[in-house]
């Protein structure tokens, strides 16, 4: 099931608060959030995801008071109209909160099965199409950054955003006096100091934590998510790993990198080449034949593993609205302020694991310990390490198989998300920190392909591009 925001909206039940037409009330969200400032301050900020929670919940409740008395399909389609209430619920405050808040958003989108089918369809959208800021906060921006207005600066600079995500939105331009096109993407004002907002509310829920055995660990992988989201914010960073990227992938390898204009970039703007495609959605729309799904999912498998061992470089955010699928059959690849620069430390855990894969058991279980960062009693623990295990070998799985692996059997990814999900409630979190990144990137990546249904063979694809005989 596919569902679109219009359509999201037309399924909700009748609201006396709500206007009569859907359509009046999407776009009266989108004018009143793109008009808005994001909100700022710690306190301002949780008070709003707070009330946020408190809707969704009364939501759940209503439902649950309703089903009581209703027979099976009504209490189905009840709920469902639960999940399309709360998701657009969820949709608006993410939208107008932003920042960390609305990346744990598009997290949760890019996993099926993670979340009710109705919230993950929703919160896609936060890739972008969230609600953009209102063109005269956007000429106050461009003025202090490179000093003129983007009509002054290029030609054809269209005032729509023609993709708005959690820091900041796209807008198609063109190079003055050339035909070149451009995508040039510009930071939400205060976006940096909202992050910090958030970071110190999150650090308070974690504070209950702080005498258990793993909290130094857990101190340091949630200072390694804050220094990448800190990352995130600075285009320049994010422009000196797409100039390292770019030569990653010849010509003849179907890959596309944009290239950076660093004259018309800066810290909060960033300028490179407009790349004409469309998303995953819109692809699989076209209903693309097997063999086509087959090669955009090898081609999505070489761009990590090329990236991540030839340059050292691990793209960490693979999410749908990364990818273009473009109008040449081409794969483009974009976004890259979450990318993470592997130090030499970090490729030698990796290879260590990939040595383990075909290895005895002994090396899975010193690879496995090694991963949890474990204690020398939590080594000796049996049921954490059977289910550590059990993730590793999940992850390992269409690497140590023969042939195409059928990443549309929905099956294989189904099971990743119930062992995370284990690991989760039994409080396995202890962890190396780099493997907050490695995961998102392995699990990213699966998804995807899993969207795609495509069948590929990961094992020789990651045999040639590490090296591996």
């Amino acid at each position: 099931m596919s569902v679109n925001i219009n359509e999201l909206i037309n399924s909700l039940p009748i609201d006396d608060d709500r206007p009569e037409s859907p359509q009046l009330a999407l776009q009266q969200l989108i004018q009143k959030l793109g008009s808005k400032k994001v909100p700022v301050g710690a306190l301002n900020r949780l008070w709003i995801l707070g009330t946020l929670q408190a809707k969704i919940a009364a939501a759940y409740l209503v439902h649950w008071v309703r089903s009581s008395f209703s027979g099976l399909d009504t209490k189905e389609m009840r709920l469902n109209e639960t999940h399309l209430k709360a998701a657009v619920k969820l949709l608006g405050g993410m939208s107008y909160l932003r920042g960390a808040v609305m990346k744990v958003g598009q997290i949760l989108a890019s996993y099926p099965d993670v979340v009710p089918e109705q919230f993950a369809d929703a919160l896609g959208r936060l890739h972008f199409e969230a609600p953009p800021m209102h063109f005269s906060m956007l000429r106050e921006l461009f003025r202090k950054e490179l000093g003129a207005a983007p009509d002054e600066i290029f030609d054809d600079f269209e005032t729509e955003a023609f993709a708005a995500a959690s820091l900041g939105q796209v807008h198609r331009a063109r190079i003055k006096g050339t035909d070149k096109r451009v995508a040039v993407k510009i930071q939400y004002p205060n976006i940096a100091r909202t992050i910090r907002d958030d970071f110190r509310n999150m650090q308070a829920l974690l504070f209950p934590m702080r005498l258990s055995s793993d909290w130094e660990n857990l101190r340091e992988q949630f200072g390694e998510i804050r220094r990448m989201l800190d990352l995130e914010v600075d285009y320049e960073q994010e422009a000196r790993h797409l100039r390292a990227a770019s030569g990653a992938f010849g010509d003849d390898e179907e890959i596309v990198i944009p290239r950076v204009y660093p004259e018309l970039s800066t810290k909060r703007v960033l300028t490179t080449d407009y790349l004409e495609g469309v998303h995953l959605h819109d692809y699989l729309s076209t209903k693309p034949a097997q063999a086509e799904r087959d090669r955009y999912g090898r081609l999505i498998l070489l761009s990590s593993f090329r990236l991540s061992y030839s340059h050292k470089l691990l793209h960490a955010d693979p999410h749908p609205g990364n990818y273009f699928f473009l109008n040449d059959g081409r794969l483009g690849l974009i976004d890259f302020g979450c990318c993470v620069a592997l130090t030499d430390e970090d490729i030698d855990y990796m290879a260590e694991g990939e040595r383990a894969i075909e290895g005895s058991d002994d090396d899975v279980l010193h690879a496995v310990i090694r991963a949890g960062d474990l204690t020398p009693r939590q080594a000796r623990d049996e049921k954490r390490l059977k289910v550590l295990r059990e993730w590793a070998e999940w992850v390992w799985m269409p690497m140590v198989h023969d042939g195409p692996f059928d990443f549309g059997n929905p099956e294989y990814f189904k099971k990743g998300t119930e062992l995370y999900g284990e690991l989760m409630k039994k409080r396995y979190v202890r962890s190396l920190p780099v493997n907050i990144w490695l995961s998102r990137c392995f699990y990213g990546v699966r998804a995807l392909l899993t969207r795609l249904e495509a069948q590929v063979d990961m094992r020789s694809v990651w045999k040639r591009e590490t090296n591996v005989t």
